[in-house]
């Protein structure tokens, strides 16, 4: 599978840089979701840049320096629970994967974005479902996302250890729960996901 299809057929088209913009984090219940925003050159590919899902940790962060070294332009960007609380998730993860876009050093001409959404931004875009699998740029973005996420959620282990942040990221294990129902919740938790456990 060619999965620059989507980069070349751009660049066909006029486009010469191409950004691949991705999320991680919007199913946990503590943490923030963390989106990337990467426009990677086509002329010099990384290999094994998949979906980061499908990567071991070890290689997530192999790759995801490789990638920061090869890139044209790369931005990270992190909304925090409170925010998620306030505006919904998908809010959340749409205004984050704007910063990320808005925050890159080179403008890109051009955004493809995993999944289905909408970005509020003047460049022109493109949803790919899958995209983390399909397009070389957003399984980058998806890769230093994850990475970096991963990254906040071991320093929060250290900061909050009832709820073993180091092993679960965030998302509703069962030590994460049996965490909260006897220490409660803590500062970085989603009040909006963790409503059942709010009277504890």
């Amino acid at each position: 599978m060619d999965k620059l299809k989507y980069e070349r057929e751009l660049n066909v088209k006029g486009f010469k840089y191409v950004c691949g913009v991705d999320e991680v984090g919007r199913g946990p219940l503590a943490g923030p979701v963390v989106c990337a925003a990467v426009i990677m050159p086509v002329d010099d590919i990384i290999d094994g840049v998949d979906d980061s899902k499908k990567l071991t940790p070890k290689k997530r962060v192999c790759l995801a320096e490789k990638i920061k070294e090869k890139a044209i332009a790369y931005a990270i960007c992190r909304v925090e629970a409170q925010v998620i609380d306030k505006i919904n998730i998908l809010e959340a993860t749409k205004l984050c994967m704007k910063n990320a876009i808005e925050s890159l050093g080179v403008k890109p001409d051009f955004v493809l974005v995993d999944g289905n959404m909408t970005i509020d931004i003047v460049v022109p875009q493109q949803s790919v479902i899958k995209g983390d699998y399909y397009s070389y740029s957003i399984g980058a973005a998806s890769i230093i996302a994850k990475v970096c996420r991963d990254n906040i959620m071991d320093e929060y282990a250290a900061v909050y250890p009832d709820y073993a942040f180091e092993e679960n990221k965030g998302y509703g294990t069962k030590k994460h729960i049996e965490g909260i129902i006897s220490a409660g919740l803590c500062p970085i938790h989603r009040r909006s996901f963790t409503k059942k456990w709010q009277s504890r």
